[in-house]
């Protein structure tokens, strides 16, 4: 198992840390902490996405520290520092199942000596473990932030079977898409192929240009992010997706991004992820690869975990939530009818919705002041809900 001492520092800002937590739900778990100074403060958790960190909130977390809040943002399980997970195709899979990264976040918290935290944020992936750690433990996560992956609520169990048998779950959308006059394929599919992380790990052009290029293609510097509501989960509707969603059915995803990489003069102008930081991302994800990050894909697109989610099926959460994303992010709509439903159905304590302009799917990177600003309204709308709400 490789350590964290022996690593280079992480360029951070002064006023957050890095430090390790052994005993996590077997995982000896990479932290980044700022408002660590001043014992007693209330407790945020933030949880990133893919290819991401704990990193990825750096911009962020000094603004809710100097709030009065200890922000504690871990790399998850199959990321960065963080150590004890299987890093093997055929490694254990269910480790890096929904319920089991719940548990990870609820050990952290508990590790740190917290009964429950004002809210759990997440981006991405980490919206779905957010949105999970609201969903299953609403005395312990007391409000939840979900960030560019909305939640339309929990799988349902078969109703009403007895006189008329459950049809058979079996999602032609593959078929189409891989029938279509250019055929496609859905990256989530991709991702959960024994190539996948290999085609990455080991991208012609590098690491560190592939993760540029990545994060170009999905930012708002991508002049072509433009989204809007799809109308059905079909391959014809599908297919306007960008090619990092619904990608070309010969192509990998290193030789997709390769064709949306930047301009050298475009790169030496972002400023939202300048060479030196990416650098950081880039040596974290050359030195382990990406299969820990795709296996939390192979676990949702398996199917062999839904089972286990629909013991809360019909449950909604009900602690005052939020949604942020970026107004140029296609992954508010990726899912048709899933930013509906989050707000009419998964979700009865919805504080906000907010698509954020000048930001594509790096949403607390590309505008972290608007984020920031959001996550602070958020937080006092959450504080003065609970304060009207009758005890129990």
């Amino acid at each position: 198992m490789n350590t964290t001492a022996s690593l280079p520092d992480i360029p951070l800002p002064s006023s957050i840390r890095s430090r390790t937590v052994d005993s996590i739900n077997g995982l000896r778990m990479h932290v980044l902490e700022a408002g660590f100074e001043t014992p007693g403060r209330p407790c945020l958790l933030l949880l990133h996405g893919f290819p991401e960190l704990a990193y990825s909130w750096r911009k962020v977390m000094p603004v809710l520290a100097s709030a009065g809040y200890h922000v504690i943002a871990p790399d998850q399980r199959g990321y960065g520092r963080t150590t004890g997970w299987d890093p093997d195709y055929d490694g254990d899979l269910a480790s890096f199942r929904l319920t089991n990264l719940v548990r990870d976040a609820l050990g952290l918290v508990s590790a740190f000596g917290y009964a429950s935290v004002d809210a759990v944020i997440g981006h991405d992936f980490g919206s779905s473990v957010a949105a999970w750690c609201a969903l299953i433990r609403p005395d312990v996560f007391r409000s939840v932030v979900m960030m560019s992956a909305p939640f339309g609520g929990p799988p349902s169990l078969p109703f009403n079977t007895v006189h008329e048998p459950a049809k058979a779950a079996d999602d032609p959308i593959h078929r189409e898409l891989a029938a279509l006059p250019r055929p496609r394929k859905h990256y989530q599919w991709y991702y959960s192929t024994r190539e996948a992380n290999a085609d990455m790990h080991s991208a012609p052009q590098g690491v560190h240009d592939f993760l540029r290029a990545y994060y170009h293609h999905k930012s708002a510097d991508w002049k072509a992010n433009q989204p809007y509501p799809l109308k059905s989960w079909s391959a014809e509707e599908i297919a306007k997706l960008p090619t990092y969603y619904v990608m070309d059915l010969a192509k990998d995803m290193a030789a997709t991004v390769a064709e949306e990489m930047p301009s050298a003069a475009e790169i030496a102008a972002n400023k939202w992820l300048p060479d030196n930081e990416l650098a950081f991302y880039s040596a974290e994800y050359e030195r382990n690869g990406f299969q820990g990050g795709l296996q939390w894909y192979r676990c949702g697109t398996s199917g062999a975990f839904v089972p286990e989610l629909q013991t809360w099926s019909g449950r909604t959460i009900d602690v005052p939530s939020a949604f942020i994303s970026g107004k140029q992010d296609w992954g508010t709509y990726q899912r048709p009818g899933v930013y509906e439903a989050m707000q009419s159905r998964a979700c009865t304590n919805m504080l906000g919705c907010h698509l954020v302009d000048g930001a594509g799917h790096w949403v607390q990177q590309e505008q972290p002041g608007e984020v920031s600003r959001l996550l602070m309204q958020f937080l006092q709308q959450a504080k003065d809900n609970a304060k009207t709400k009758p005890s129990r």
